[in-house]
């Protein structure tokens, strides 16, 4: 039966039933859509919470959002799940989980005087705020104000952050204006003020998410920022090192293989230490490269216009997170120039050590054949005296047996007969030595 001759209501069962779909299909297709921006209609204040609860703190992190959605009869994530946005009450709450660190996202919506006077977080119970795992390393308190308010002079503003080191621009093609100054104010928290200008709502939660995660970023790079500095002295301490090894290897061309082999040994602990930091600092150095890298594609994400007399964010992450991330750059170069020079010198050491010891193993060599040289001369000279000795019992023997046949009357001439027998005793004895010498030969070959 044709597909035109099933009935209307089983077509579309049929056509799905029809392919064997892969069974990553959906959740490859729903992936992209996983984690959408918040549509937010200004006035809205909002709270973002980064806790660095590590790379193996997933279930914890879920089971505290889930605890949270019990408390206010929440629908609770499924299990593994590591996004949810949903609508608690008194509060909006979108919860990401990430590589290594949680983000809460507090929104609440309405009116207010003060921007920063009160938080999202007032309505969050205090309890499950103080379990949440992790320390804390990204908190903001975030203001959008609508556009029908009354702007605030730019005194005003300043006072809200409490000094002139404002950084702000117009983003979103001039839609929204914005300002912070990245510094953590005596609350804990840095200060985002925001002006709606000509936002729509989805506009204005990607606006959002784009600030909030470029603050939570900055930080996660800059984390490597602290390793880095505090790795440079010990390369020092590394790269002087590895030059007195390299002097010492070139300050005398005549060494003994036990002092390089010495020189070898303290090369090898060297280059153990190099892949230590390596291993314990490969990590975040990574990290911080990609979000880095993060940083700047959401900035430009912003579509920044610059407000007269204040630098842009891009203009401050210019000069104050590109060369915190040259650092930790730099730092990684040198690490791994230091184990590339450390393995070269080990190779030419280890040439040297090879050089030496096969030097050494020829001199024994030469000292094994001219032993066996000589035992092979003692050897024929205790042949020679075996011979004689042998011959000399063996003639002693036959000496009875021709007095024998003397005294019987057989033998007239003794002494004539032993006189004949010598040179064939002597012979017999010889020949018969070098067949059994011969023999033992064939058998070790």
């Amino acid at each position: 039966m044709s597909l035109m001759d099933a009935p209307p209501e089983h077509r579309v069962e049929t056509v799905y039933g029809a392919f064997n779909d892969h069974p990553l299909r959906q959740e490859v297709n729903d992936e992209v859509h996983a984690r959408p921006h918040e549509a937010l209609e200004a006035p809205v204040q909002v709270t973002h919470l980064g806790m660095l609860s590590g790379r193996r703190a997933g279930e914890a992190d879920l089971e505290a959002i889930t605890d949270l959605c019990r408390r206010f009869g929440v629908t609770p994530p499924h299990s593994g799940a590591e996004h949810l946005s949903a609508d608690f009450g008194p509060f909006r709450l979108k919860w990401e989980r990430r590589t290594e660190i949680s983000t809460y996202t507090f929104f609440v919506e309405g009116a207010f005087d003060e921007p920063f006077a009160s938080s999202p977080l007032d309505q969050v119970p205090f309890d499950w705020l103080y379990a949440v795992p992790g320390p804390r390393l990204v908190g903001v308190h975030l203001a959008l104000e609508p556009a029908w308010s009354v702007p605030r002079s730019n005194a005003t503003i300043q006072r809200l952050f409490g000094n002139d080191q404002l950084v702000g621009s117009h983003i979103t093609g001039g839609a929204a204006r914005v300002w912070t100054d990245f510094r953590i104010q005596d609350d804990g928290f840095t200060r985002i003020l925001m002006r709606d200008v000509n936002l729509r709502s989805r506009q204005a939660g990607r606006a959002v998410q784009r600030l909030l995660e470029i603050e939570t970023y900055r930080m996660m790079a800059l984390l490597a920022f602290p390793v880095a500095r505090q790795l440079n002295p010990k390369l020092n301490e590394l790269e002087e090192r590895l030059a007195w090894i390299t002097e010492h290897m070139t300050r005398q061309r005549r060494r003994s293989a036990s002092d390089e082999q010495v020189l070898l040994g303290r090369l090898t602990e060297l280059a153990a230490q190099v892949e230590r930091i390596g291993n314990n600092t490969n990590y975040r150095f990574h990290a911080a490269s990609a979000y880095f890298e993060l940083v700047q594609r959401l900035i430009q994400e912003l579509r920044e216009q610059r407000i007269q007399g204040v630098q842009t964010i891009q203009e401050f992450m210019e000069r104050r997170l590109v060369p915190a991330m040259r650092t930790c750059e730099t730092a990684t170069a040198r690490r791994e120039s230091l184990s590339q020079r450390i393995a070269r010198t080990g190779d030419l050491l280890r040439t040297r050590v090879d050089v030496a010891l096969e030097a050494q193993n020829r001199d024994l060599l030469d000292s094994m054949n001219r032993r066996a040289d000589l035992q092979f001369r003692l050897q024929e000279t205790v042949e020679g005296l075996s011979v004689a000795a042998i011959s000399y019992y063996l003639m002693g023997l036959l000496s009875y047996l021709l007095k024998a046949g003397h005294d019987a009357g057989w033998i007239p001439r003794v002494e004539l007969y032993q006189g004949l027998l010598v040179p064939i005793v002597v012979f017999s004895i010889w020949l018969l030595i070098r067949i059994v010498r011969h023999r033992i030969a064939r058998k070790e070959l």
